[in-house]
């Protein structure tokens, strides 16, 4: 009888432990933070997207057609962020998309909910230099399933090679795997909408 006492606390053991090793895989990218010099006006203007990472499954038959797109982010006055992002279609024509992005109580994190998308986006401006660069970390979630998405934006539509690299490396941290990883080719700009 005692044996089966170990036994069986030893299973409990195991199994809470690979249970917090799941739960840790899960929730990591629930850890990144936003930067903490976070500037909302100097977050203001016009970007392209250039990286693109994400685990999630549509990703993988879409990657090969993405192409470079921008962005125009634009401060209220409440604190909130109105993205809009347009990217040319091969044949010309142009996709777009407008959120309002809610500011919460930590300077850099917004939310939104995407109506295309029908998910709930928490997204933060983890890394910046306003002047060249911003890389955004969000988490998306639609029926109690969440994604990682990472997006690297730039001032202009050239990337140095540090840049990159820096973008591949936070993209490997949050778990996202390196064939997930995309620098997205240029491409013709949309005129404004």
């Amino acid at each position: 009888m005692r044996e089966r006492t170990y036994t069986s606390a030893a299973m409990t053991t195991v199994v809470l432990k690979m249970l917090c090793v799941l739960l840790c895989a899960v929730f990591a990218s629930a850890d990144v933070m936003p930067m903490t010099d976070f500037d909302l006006e100097k977050m203001g203007g016009k970007w392209y997207l250039i990286g693109f990472a994400t685990n999630a499954k549509w990703f993988v038959s879409h990657k090969a057609d993405m192409k470079m797109g921008t962005a125009m982010m634009v401060p209220t006055e409440d604190g909130d962020l109105d993205l809009s992002y347009s990217s040319m279609n091969s044949d010309g024509s142009c996709w777009r998309m407008t959120h309002l992005a809610k500011k919460t109580e930590t300077p850099g994190r917004f939310v939104f909910h995407s109506q295309r998308w029908s998910n709930d986006n928490d997204m933060r401006v983890v890394d910046a230099k306003f002047d060249e660069y911003a890389l955004i970390h969000t988490i998306k979630t639609k029926g109690g399933v969440s994604e990682v998405l990472n997006k690297l934006y730039s001032r202009s539509a050239v990337l140095s090679d540090d840049l990159k690299e820096k973008f591949r490396q936070f993209c490997l941290d949050t778990s996202i795997l390196e064939e997930n990883i995309a620098i997205l080719p240029s491409n013709g700009e949309c005129s404004a909408a």
